[in-house]
């Protein structure tokens, strides 16, 4: 997790904390955890997603694992308020080593950054009760697509992805849950996807948008640069070409992201 795409700085920690709220009506729709008590959370970052699970379950523990420290020291100033309802681990979640019992896993935004997610899985196993349940939330790049063609953010994205790759990730990895699931010894397996179709007949919901698109990007960009995969030019070309696609009457957004339900 060294070369984690969007860095650790607090403008991007920030950045995790809008992103929670802009997407969560997306992520939440599909997820109940009505009934459970304590939940592990693979991947916790600062603690957005947490944040909104407790204001959603009010009678829910949560344990957050994450590789980084710094990101867990942010969280817990976050979740300042909320300290009886939250712990705090840090851990490689490919080596889970944890003394408790869980009866609901809660992931999102993290598979995608973890050389082995099926070690993740496996190792989930002997911390959860029978009849545990566990809901994954995960991208699937590949369907991104924007109309008018533009070259300079098309390189650029695919820059991105390779640098993913590159770093022991996959960006596709929300296609494979399923086979992740099965493949880890889960059962009552369901997939689904959610996500965007924008176009100028909604025209505030496609520049937020574009704008959200537009920063989740710009995160990768010093890691990008560091590693040769892009100059300083094509990351404003990037930036030029978003906001040109607001601007075109025939503007087109569309996204996916895969959502996976099961249980032990």
């Amino acid at each position: 997790m060294s070369n984690y795409l969007h860095g650790f700085d607090s403008e991007e920690q920030q950045r995790l904390l809008d992103q929670a709220g802009f997407l969560a009506q997306k992520i939440y729709a599909g997820i109940d955890f009505s009934g459970c008590k304590n939940l592990l959370e693979i991947g916790s970052g600062v603690g957005a997603q947490t944040a909104v699970l407790l204001d959603l379950y009010p009678d829910l523990h949560i344990t957050c694992v994450d590789f980084s420290e710094s990101q867990l020291q942010t969280a817990k100033q976050n979740l300042k308020g909320k300290e009886s309802r939250v712990t705090f681990v840090q851990q490689d979640a490919q080596a889970l080593s944890l003394p408790d019992k869980f009866d609901s896993v809660f992931i999102c935004w993290a598979l995608e950054h973890i050389p082995s997610p099926i070690k993740v899985l496996e190792h989930l196993k002997a911390h959860l009760t029978v009849g545990a349940k566990i809901y994954i939330t995960e991208v699937f790049n590949s369907t991104f697509y924007c109309f008018p063609f533009s070259p300079g953010l098309e390189k650029y994205y695919q820059a991105y992805n390779e640098f993913q790759e590159k770093s022991g990730g996959n960006p596709d990895v929300g296609s494979q849950l399923g086979n992740l699931l099965n493949q880890a010894g889960f059962s009552s397996i369901s997939t689904w996807n959610q996500g965007f179709f924008l176009d100028q007949s909604a025209p505030e919901q496609l520049k937020s948008m574009l704008d959200f698109w537009k920063k989740l990007l710009l995160s990768g960009a010093p890691a990008l640069l560091q590693a040769g995969l892009i100059s300083q030019n094509e990351v404003q070309a990037m930036e030029r070409e978003i906001d040109l696609i607001g601007q075109n009457k025939n503007a087109v957004f569309f996204y996916q992201f895969v959502q996976a339900f099961a249980t032990l």
